[in-house]
């Protein structure tokens, strides 16, 4: 009995600090009414889901009898919305985009766990990262009313003289320049779901107990993302995007 408890595996020991119960109060505070608050904020501009369908060989080395298990993430790298359509905010010199492109790249990250012919051999595993890119078409707003991506566009302008002494022709050492240059919140993507829809098969059949080295994935990919830019919105009772107007030398009314 004494060499059974001598063989026993004992628990390893751990450290623990016994933590201290700290006060706890409200804080109070103090609130001040506001009327139709100007906010910067994220505005959703579409969320779409796109599907992607995929095609890739994978080499399992040692080669697979049976595959057990494959787990599957998505990565992207690149979100990107390219408008192609504007329509002008009333009388300022920003506009609204009514139609765009919307890029979109990434990978899948695959990690596959498969048994090899080793005779009560460990499970292998194998990760693999499958590329894909695309885009869509997307149509502004997404609703009746609803959000669209604003831009303001740059101004250029330039004034030429006459030579002053004959009043017949140019003078090419002598202009007037402006330029207004407008800085715009760039849409971004966020990632919100994916449905994998997915069939792996050995591209040459093999026979019970049999082994395979290559692995052919057909994946569709239902992808869905967020389109976000921030803009300035006022709170209250039926909620508008504010629009500053930024004049160069011309009002935008009159241009």
């Amino acid at each position: 009995m004494s060499d059974q408890l001598e063989n026993q595996c004992l628990p390893c020991p751990v450290t623990s600090t016994e933590q201290i119960p700290l006060a706890s109060e409200v804080t109070p505070i103090h609130a001040t009414p506001v009327t139709g608050p100007i906010i910067k904020v994220p505005v959703v501009l579409a969320e779409p889901t796109l599907q992607i369908v995929v095609e890739s060989d994978i080499t399992l080395t040692p080669a697979a009898t049976e595959i057990k298990r494959v787990k599957k993430n998505v990565f992207l790298n690149q979100v990107k919305l390219v408008p192609v359509s504007f329509a002008r905010i009333g009388t300022t010199d920003f506009f609204k985009v009514t139609r765009a492109k919307l890029f979109v790249a990434g990978h899948i990250r695959k990690n596959i766990e498969y048994a090899s012919a080793a005779c009560n051999g460990a499970l292998r595993d194998r990760i693999a990262d499958v590329q894909f890119s695309g885009f869509t078409d997307l149509t502004f707003p997404q609703t009746p009313e609803g959000p669209t991506p604003i831009f303001g566009i740059s101004e250029f302008s330039e004034v030429n003289f006459l030579n002053e002494n004959t009043q017949m022709d140019a003078r090419l050492d002598k202009a007037f320049f402006q330029n207004l240059v407008k800085y715009n919140e760039q849409p971004f993507g966020e990632l919100i779901a994916a449905n994998f829809f997915e069939l792996d098969f050995s591209p040459i059949m093999a026979a019970p107990e049999g082994t395979f080295s290559t692995l052919r994935e057909k994946i569709v990919l239902e992808l869905t993302v967020k389109v976000v830019q921030v803009q300035q919105v006022r709170l209250g009772p039926g909620s508008q995007i504010i629009t500053p107007v930024l004049l160069g030398l011309t009002p935008p009314g009159n241009q």
